[in-house]
């Protein structure tokens, strides 16, 4: 099989420009081992672990399936009562993690404790001011999120196809895209506008690997690129999630100008997790991108990576190299 050589397989040692990253309640041993079996860069999610001694054992559990590099997300949230993060980063660096994607508030306290430690550091941004920053601050990667992401895309609207290369044109670091990938065509797509790579989730919850029920996957290859709602907005912490009647009744609620207190119960965590695992999709809210619109299928972790680094050579090598042909015989 031919590769596709970039600044991120070379800084991070994989085969293939494709990472996986930390997802809520998805980003278990089960779906990141069989990511870096297939030679992409998983990563664990680190709040998924009710305590950071489960996030030890979870990293014991990720490395007894595979002996390829996985990583950790650390996301910091600001909150009145916030986890232990210092304790959770603590594990990550006796779990002997090398990489790690941080994402969300000032990440330069974790920042500096791992690099003291020799973990790289991919930071998530949502901005090229973002990005900028987070080069200051010394990660190794960015990873920009276009408009289109699942989770949370930030405030500017900025799609990828603008954000991605403002972001190339802007820092020296490699750079994944984020938000809108499922295929191929997204990763030539994400390579031509300046990205070393592609990260994908709603791509990698539509396969057998993730730890999510079935009615969930299901759901991912019906929807179309409609299927989403953006909630928060009004609170100026915007979301995309799947469009259910929860989230539905999310926007009615914001709508009417109510305070976040008006939803809270609505949008509780646990609920989404009681979904994952029971197959209710209407049971709470769940993080779902534009990009389920081109999701049809749910193979297997490394047939969805052999196949996109497959038809990605080809465009590169084919269709791509046969319209240079044709423009020098033209020039003839």
């Amino acid at each position: 099989m031919s590769k596709l050589r970039t600044r991120f397989t070379e800084v991070f040692g994989v085969d293939h420009p494709i990472a996986q990253g930390g997802m809520q309640w998805v980003g278990r041993a089960e779906l990141v081992s069989a990511v870096a079996n297939a030679g992409a860069l998983g990563f664990l999610t680190a709040l998924t672990q009710p305590t950071p001694d489960d996030l030890l054992k979870e990293i014991g559990r990720c490395r007894s399936m595979t002996d390829k590099p996985f990583g950790v997300n650390l996301t910091i949230l600001p909150s009145i009562n916030p986890p232990p993060y210092a304790e959770y980063r603590q594990a990550i660096i006796e779990g002997s993690v090398r990489i790690v994607e941080t994402a969300g508030y000032r990440p330069q306290e974790h920042l500096d404790v791992l690099k003291q430690h020799g973990v790289k550091v991919i930071h998530k941004c949502t901005a090229v001011r973002h990005a900028l920053s987070a080069e200051r601050m010394g990660v190794d990667a960015i990873s920009i999120d276009g408009f289109e992401c699942a989770g949370h895309p930030g405030e500017d609207d900025i799609p990828g196809l603008v954000l991605i290369p403002a972001t190339a044109n802007a820092v020296n670091l490699p750079i994944l895209a984020s938000g809108g990938f499922a295929d191929a065509r997204g990763l030539v797509a994400a390579m031509a506008l300046g990205a070393d790579g592609i990260n994908m989730g709603t791509r990698f919850c539509a396969t057998k690997e993730a730890p999510i029920h079935d009615n969930f996957k299901q759901a991912l290859v019906a929807g179309d690129e409609r299927a989403t709602n953006l909630i928060f907005r009004t609170y100026r912490n915007t979301a995309r999630v799947a469009k259910n009647k929860i989230s539905d009744r999310v926007i009615a609620i914001e709508a009417e100008g109510k305070p976040f207190e008006e939803v809270a119960t609505l949008v509780k965590g646990a609920k989404g997790r009681e979904g994952l695992e029971s197959g209710d999709t209407e049971h709470g809210i769940w993080t779902a991108g534009m990009v389920q619109g081109i999701i049809h299928d749910i193979p297997s972790v490394r047939e969805l990576i052999e196949r996109i680094i497959g038809e990605a050579v080809e465009i590169i090598g084919g269709r791509l190299a046969e319209v240079v042909a044709r423009d020098e015989e033209e020039v003839e």
